[in-house]
């Protein structure tokens, strides 16, 4: 039997996007392998939303080539954000990759899946489901929208019956995912909305949480807020990208809302969902980004307090409108001095926030067994972990917190009865 291998790098549409790859392999007749070495097929699917990113992918890449040489039947195929419309220009600089596909697309030498929906084979407990493809927005930075192209959603019935096939499979979470799911629906016949979707889906039997990622400030409505509010399987967890804490830096990256703004909005949210955890993204060292812009950004994230904050330093991506329009003169030394101090600022602010949570009792839907300790994360997202003997995966149990850093929890099973 043919063997397949798949190396994934990014975001949480990727790694999706490689499950149902997976699974859609093995309908072929290909088996999954731990290692590149013994497979038969090869898939790198790849990020360049950052240069980190896409110099660990191109390096990636540039190590196939020995494999090719020692064994010329593997075959070696290149998809996710790495590959644009010049795909010409990809097949001269690595010659010895077989094919290259479109982010989301399935490998187009073999015969596309019917139906079209293809179902992670093994899901986890929690598991991701894209929603929505592309992009509107074109924040200045960003390079989603040239890879991946404009907003394309799913219809509510397609995305409704994929997940009563997950629960089927014994999933109790999914994570619904699209660049913009705020955005949901508006390209639909019917126009259906993001809170309109929830809806269907609080209503399915056996499905136990469901979150969505990611956000856009600008387009969270008053109907969606109350939706999650109301509805009970939805948990109380929102990501919510701010990127700056300037308004002279959100209207150079394009953003489309105000520092004011943000903060009214996320009022709104704490006063209709008590106890909700917020996370947020932030840039570092976009074009000419000043030492007080910086501490706005600084003080922004003291004030509101987030759960967690994803932070990077800025890099050009080809082809976006900061790459052909503006200098990149922020000095690498700063941004990575910049970098650290959000990176210690955002430790001592969660060590603050999770340390609330010794010897409290968390509901946690457990996913995995990690170094000898089962995983779960509460409702609001918080990594737990605990020791427990038992076959615990897709279990929700109560922990009774007994340790608690900026990162997770840990503490002790607490047995009905």
């Amino acid at each position: 039997m043919a063997q397949y291998y798949i190396w994934t790098i990014g975001c949480q549409m990727n790694k999706a996007e490689s499950e149902r790859l997976g699974s859609y392999l093995e309908q072929k007749g290909y088996r999954a392998t731990a290692t590149a070495r013994e497979a038969d097929l090869i898939v790198l699917n790849s990020c360049v939303v950052r240069q980190r990113a896409e110099n660990r992918v191109v390096n990636q890449v540039k190590s196939l080539r020995t494999l090719k040489k020692a064994r010329p039947d593997t075959v070696l195929a290149v998809t996710g954000c790495l590959v644009d419309s010049q795909v010409d220009q990809l097949a001269r600089s690595f010659p010895y990759i077989d094919h290259f596909f479109k982010p989301g697309d399935y490998p187009p030498w073999l015969a596309q899946p019917e139906p079209e929906v293809v179902l992670p084979r093994h899901p986890s407990p929690s598991t991701f489901v894209p929603i929505m493809q592309g992009c509107d927005n074109f924040c200045t930075y960003c390079i989603v929208p040239y890879r991946r192209g404009r907003e394309r959603s799913r219809s509510v019935t397609e995305i409704v019956g994929e997940v009563r096939g997950l629960v089927e499979r014994r999933v109790k979470e999914v994570t619904l995912l699209g660049q913009n799911v705020d955005s949901y629906g508006h390209d639909l016949p019917d126009k259906p909305d993001l809170a309109d979707l929830l809806g269907e889906l609080n209503a399915i039997d056996g499905l136990a949480r469901i979150r969505f990622l990611t956000n856009h400030p600008k387009d969270m409505s008053e109907k969606l807020i109350a939706a999650i509010a109301r509805l009970d399987k939805v948990c109380e967890q929102l990501i919510l990208p701010v990127q700056s804490g300037s308004n002279g830096m959100l209207k150079a990256m394009g953003r489309g809302y105000t520092v004011a703004q943000y903060r009214q909005l996320v009022s709104r949210i704490r006063n209709q969902i008590p106890g909700i955890a917020l996370s947020t993204d932030v840039i570092v060292g976009f074009p000419s980004e000043s030492r007080p812009q910086f501490r706005q950004t600084a003080d922004l994230l003291s004030e509101i307090k987030f759960d967690t904050v994803h932070v990077a330093a800025y890099s050009p991506r080809p082809g976006t409108a900061a790459a052909r329009e503006l200098e990149d003169n922020v000095p690498p030394a700063e941004k990575k001095e910049r970098l650290n101090t959000i990176e210690q600022l955002q430790e001592k602010i969660a060590a603050e926030i999770n340390a609330r949570l010794r010897d409290k009792t968390v509901e946690i839907l457990v996913e995995s067994r990690v170094k000898g300790k089962w995983q779960g994360r509460t409702r609001s997202g918080k990594l737990v972990f605990y020791n427990d003997n038992g076959d615990c995966p897709g279990q929700v149990v109560n922990v009774r917190v007994e340790k608690t850093s900026p990162w997770s929890l840990q503490g002790k099973v607490i047995k009905p009865g």
